[in-house]
């Protein structure tokens, strides 16, 4: 069996199950012994049903040899974050309030992976219902960077992020509510991909903020993302937010290289708070595109430094609402200290959430409630448009935009504990896409000098994918950071 497998992209096992030189049964038996030698350190694993992901394998392995493959991800194991509904799988999105749910029915996107011969392997830690920005608020562990065992892996979907950084699974799936893809992957060193609102169904997706979540995926490398995003992008109508729009062949792109293109580079996103680091190390990757012969310009979004105060109104608005369903008397905890239906109400919800849940509850709530909409909501809202009109004027002039994906590299677990405000400027650069509803995506692009990973995010036009996965692959193929590992 070839050396490393755990640390092979899905283009590389694609090519050795092909050839025979690996099983899909071998590959998963590969990835199982390699979780349980490293996720004691890492804890990037809610759940792993090994017997199941064996039973899939064998049985990809017989399609394969009847010459009845499904696709070309067919064998391949993919982790999905514990948001993101399984049937007869946990779902808990690792709240105490969720523990013991097990949802009946597949989410589009786990359907449609299923669908291609993908095999579901083991549910990833997460931020209680995604609330966090790196993953220190699960209800069951803090899941640490493979970079260092005291760092965090980011969040909300740090699970997801580490794992492949670990080598325990190829791919996986997060969810990006405000770069709760694009941050972790920045984290860890690996690739992740918010894309379009709209693109990928959210049907099946335990609901943080409705207007602003996206299901995206992670890789070692662009290409193993585009192969994944092919599998899920696509009109579904059981989400009324899904875009009925044609998918473009998104691993064929990359095969044609194309550009130069026109690149901007907002000056909002290079001033006071930003790592010098981490600013030396993006522009580095800046002059380089500059050097292939794309032509860069300074842009300015005047709206942006709005966009935090605008995030934390409106997810935290439709947190309040989507949340309200857990009530202790249908599928969630449910507390057993009760005395009658509002006591149950009550008691249920003040056990079942952590802490997190409730302060991004009660913010909703306030801004929510009777005096304070047109205040708080409804300007909010107007802002929202505004930043989104800034992206739209950018990229009349530009294909693309390029700046640092977090201001920093991955902090110490604990250190921002007992600030929340600084643990939300964690996502500062991150945020305005979901906000504009455009896709992002982060790509490795250098360590700083204590060997932490950086990301250069690309943020591009609406349903503008196809560029963005080139302009990654692009920088990607001239650099060698993507394949650079974790010593575990």
């Amino acid at each position: 069996m070839p050396d490393n497998l755990h640390f092979k992209t899905v283009t590389d096992l694609q090519s050795l199950l092909a050839g025979g030189e690996i099983s899909s049964v071998e590959l998963c038996r590969e990835l199982i012994d390699r979780k349980e030698a490293v996720d004691s350190k890492i804890q990037a694993f809610n759940s792993l049903d090994a017997e199941n992901v064996l039973a899939n394998a064998e049985a990809s392995d017989q399609r394969r040899a009847n010459g009845e493959l499904r696709g070309p991800l067919d064998g391949i194991p993919i982790g999905l974050k514990d948001v993101i509904a399984v049937s007869g799988s946990p779902l808990t999105c690792s709240s105490r309030m969720l523990e013991n749910f097990v949802p009946p029915y597949d989410a589009t996107v786990s359907r449609k992976l299923k669908e291609a011969g993908a095999i579901p392997f083991g549910r990833l830690n997460m931020d209680e219902f995604a609330m966090g920005s790196s993953t220190e608020n699960s209800a069951f562990n803090t899941t640490f960077n493979p970079w260092s065992s005291d760092r965090v892996a980011g969040g909300s979907s740090g699970g997801s992020a580490a794992a492949v950084s670990a080598g325990s699974v190829p791919v996986s799936l997060g969810s990006d509510t405000g770069g709760s893809i694009r941050q972790p992957a920045s984290f860890c060193g690996v690739v992740g991909m918010k894309p379009t609102y709209g693109r990928v169904s959210r049907f099946g997706l335990v609901a943080y903020a409705s207007s602003l979540d996206q299901i995206g995926p992670f890789g070692r490398s662009v290409a193993d993302v585009a192969q994944v995003l092919q599998s899920i992008a696509g009109h579904d109508p059981k989400d009324s937010t899904s875009i009925e729009k044609a998918v473009p062949g998104y691993p064929e792109i990359l095969q044609n290289p194309i550009g130069p293109w026109k690149l901007g580079v907002p000056k909002e996103y290079f001033e006071e708070g930003l790592d010098p680091e981490v600013k030396a190390c993006i522009q580095k990757a800046i002059d380089w595109y500059a050097d292939q012969g794309c032509e860069i310009q300074e842009i300015q979004m005047p709206n942006m430094d709005l966009a935090i105060a605008v995030y934390y109104i409106i997810a935290t608005a439709e947190a309040s609402s989507n949340l309200a369903r857990y009530d202790g008397v249908r599928y969630s905890h449910r507390s057993e200290q009760s005395e009658d239906a509002i006591d149950l109400y009550f008691k249920s919800r003040a056990e079942g959430f952590g802490e997190e849940v409730k302060r991004r509850i009660i913010l909703g709530t306030y801004v929510l409630s009777s005096g304070y909409y047109d205040a708080y909501y409804l300007r909010a809202q107007k802002i929202r448009t505004l930043i989104r009109e800034d992206f739209m004027k950018a990229y009349e002039s530009v294909d693309a935009l390029l700046t640092p994906t977090s201001p920093f590299v991955s902090f110490r677990a604990g250190e921002k504990n007992e600030d929340p405000l600084a643990m939300y400027l964690s996502d500062i650069f991150t945020i305005s896409a979901n906000l504009a509803g455009i896709p992002g995506i982060s790509v490795p692009c250098g360590f700083n000098s204590e060997n932490l990973p950086i990301g250069l995010q690309i943020l591009g036009k609406p349903f503008g994918e196809s560029d963005l996965l080139a302009i990654a692959n692009s920088f990607e193929q001239a650099h060698d950071f993507s394949s650079q590992h974790p010593d575990l």
